[in-house]
């Protein structure tokens, strides 16, 4: 059994820049491909970012490319979400995921069905 908390959530204006953080417990963490989706108000969960269980490769949705960046620190059991140039659009309830059956230590996934445990959420609000 793993259990994700996600943590970093808050209020921030427009342009302005937040970092989310997922710490995890109950298994071996380096063995997880993990990832960030969100949803907003209304919408369904989309994927974020995604990071093979060696860190070596990562993955954005279209939406977030140049401006989020996703890192692990295994020693730490714990994943990263780095958020700057933040929109009113970005506004939506954050939630880590892990994959405890990655393919290789590089293979990472946009799936939610890729994805065997999930965090409760952390709220992000963005302001313009």
């Amino acid at each position: 059994q793993v259990q994700l908390v996600e943590s970093g959530g808050g209020l921030v204006q427009a342009g302005g820049s937040l970092r989310l953080s997922c710490a995890a417990s109950g298994g071996t963490f380096s063995r997880y491909a993990m990832g960030w989706f969100r949803q907003a108000p209304g919408k369904e969960r989309e994927f974020v970012a995604a990071i093979s269980r060696s860190g070596v490769l990562t993955y954005y949705a279209d939406s977030v490319k140049g401006r989020f960046t996703i890192s692990r620190d295994n020693a730490k059991n714990t994943v990263y979400l780095q958020m700057n140039s933040l929109k009113p659009e970005d506004t939506a309830v954050f939630y880590c995921a892990a994959d405890l059956s990655p393919l290789s230590t590089s293979y990472y996934s946009a799936a939610e069905g890729s994805y065997d445990y999930w965090g409760q959420g952390t709220q992000v609000t963005v302001s313009s």
